[in-house]
């Protein structure tokens, strides 16, 4: 096996609720867009109530999820009251809280001239904060656009001289900021400590704007069916807020996590390394109750707005096996019911054929076949080697969480010189005696210029699940409930046809 150390396991130590707090704030990032931030918090508190303002906090954070504590377990710190903003000023808010009354505009006047007039806010346009829409969901944001719709379009209405204008005189002039006034999204804490003192406190919660996934370079010669494999992971970090040195960790799989509804829709250098010289792996990999967990090696900083990679697999001469696969026929499974009396009595459904042929790749993630590891969900892209040595693009898909000794199979393209078509040649049913016999033929062309082809023609028996095939010209395989498969040969600049009867009882 000719595996690296990036992709061997290592056991990763997960600290509890006892320890010591790092100087460096750590993440849990997971790819369904949310993450679990925990970073140090300094507090100097006196015994009794504390009034506590925090504002390096994401734009995205989740309130009800914080926890503040003691990671040495030595202080009570209890919150008493929370209040958590998440709408920094802003041109449009500052409008917004003027409705009704008059400032100042700055309008010029050309030739570097400018000038002062007073108007009157009638209607801002402010459309309101994000974190409303994201917590209240699609209702939320409907009756937020009918209520920006109603009030002007979402532009502002002034009043100048007694005229409405919809749109802004000049460049808008407020009065100076009140005390409470946030330039960033702030939690607002009122803390009840049991004693004076300084707490180095961890502050813990869940926010949304992060997310991850893998992506997957498969390299293959310019022939054979071995591919390289390189692995990243890729971070991206939308918080509104940068993490300095960051301890990171990626929880891969599907974690169940309630989320609103938003807007109608449900939330390379690969250089040579040395012979036995022995590298830290950059990700390890350890299971986590039902999911895996990846652990970068090293703090990485992430910045707001940033799209990080990191790999974490490295593997050669893994065997890809290149399958075609010829799915002929085109059907609306949304038409009728599944084993519905429409569906079995439509002699039109599944008549219309599909020419394409498919180009897939299989792969088996095992030891043996230099892998072994559980593969996170993600975009693999496939490259080819020319006769040249000039990798060229060949397909990509992705794949989904994937445990060891499991196969990949993906999807990419269609051959060029494989063609394929399917039609019905009979049809029969008595629905008095609750049968049905369906015939169909199968033709796929092989117009390569090199060697047979193996072709795997699959049909779908879609039209009861009591079936049996009662006449055949060639060796099938079942592989579910109403599917099967033939493997056929083709040589080349030849045509195969497949052929076989169906008998349906209900």
């Amino acid at each position: 096996m000719n595996l690296s150390a990036c992709a061997r396991i290592a056991v990763i130590v997960l600290f509890g609720f006892v320890g010591i707090v790092s100087a460096e704030p750590s993440l849990t990032i997971y790819n369904q867009n949310f993450a679990v931030v925990r970073q140090p918090l300094a507090l100097d508190l006196k015994a009794g109530v504390n009034e506590v303002r925090v504002t390096d906090i994401t734009a995205h954070m989740e309130p009800d999820s914080v926890i503040l504590r003691d990671p040495q377990g030595k202080r009570a710190v209890r919150i008493l009251e929370q209040n958590y903003r998440a709408d920094p000023i802003s041109q449009g808010l500052l409008l917004s809280l003027y409705e009704g009354k008059e400032i100042d505009f700055l309008v010029q006047r050309g030739e570097g001239k400018e000038e002062i007039i007073r108007g009157r806010i009638i209607r801002s346009g402010y459309q309101p904060h994000q974190s409303g829409l994201q917590r209240y969901g699609y209702q939320y944001a409907q009756q937020q656009m009918a209520r920006a719709s109603y009030e002007a379009g979402g532009q502002p209405i002034i009043e100048v001289n007694g005229k409405l204008r919809f749109s802004l005189p000049g460049l808008p002039l407020f009065p100076s900021l009140a005390d409470d006034t946030i330039l960033k999204p702030t939690v607002h804490w009122m803390l009840q400590a049991d004693r004076a003192g300084k707490l180095e406190a961890e502050l813990s919660y869940v926010t949304g704007g992060m997310s991850w996934e893998a992506d997957y370079s498969m390299v293959a010669p310019s022939a054979g069916e071995t591919i390289d494999v390189i692995g990243w992971v890729t971070m991206d970090n939308q918080s509104g807020k940068t993490f300095e040195n960051a301890r990171i960790k990626l929880m891969a799989g599907d974690v169940s996590k309630i989320r609103p509804e938003i807007m109608g829709m449900m939330a390379y250098d690969y250089e040579a390394r040395a012979a036995g010289a022995p590298m830290e792996a950059p990700v390890s990999e350890k299971a986590f109750e039902e999911y895996h967990l990846y652990t970068l090696s090293r703090p990485a900083t992430l910045h707001d707005r940033e799209t990080k990679q990191v790999e974490f697999l490295r593997a050669e001469g893994v065997q890809a096996q290149r399958i075609y696969v010829y799915d002929g026929v085109k059907i609306d499974r949304r038409r009728y019911p599944v084993y519905s009396e429409g569906l079995r009595n439509d002699r039109n459904y599944g008549t219309q054929s599909n020419p394409k042929v498919w180009v897939m790749r299989e792969i088996q993630n095992s030891k043996e076949n230099h892998l072994g590891i559980p593969l996170p969900k993600g975009r693999m892209r496939f490259y080819q080697r020319d006769d040249d040595g000039q990798l060229e693009f060949i397909g990509e898909n992705t794949i989904d969480h994937t445990p060891r000794d499991e196969t990949v199979r993906v999807y990419t393209g269609d051959a060029f010189d494989l063609v394929g078509e399917r039609r019905r040649t009979d049809y029969r049913i008595d629905t008095e005696r609750n049968w049905l016999d369906e015939s169909f033929e199968i033709k796929v062309r092989n117009r390569k210029e090199q060697g047979p082809v193996e072709i795997r023609v699959v049909e779908h028996l879609y039209r009861w699940p009591t079936w049996e095939i009662v006449e055949k010209s060639d060796p099938f395989t079942k592989t579910d409930s109403q599917t099967i498969e033939f493997r056929v040969q083709v040589p080349t600049g030849q045509e195969k046809v497949v052929t076989y009867k169906v008998h349906y009882t209900w």
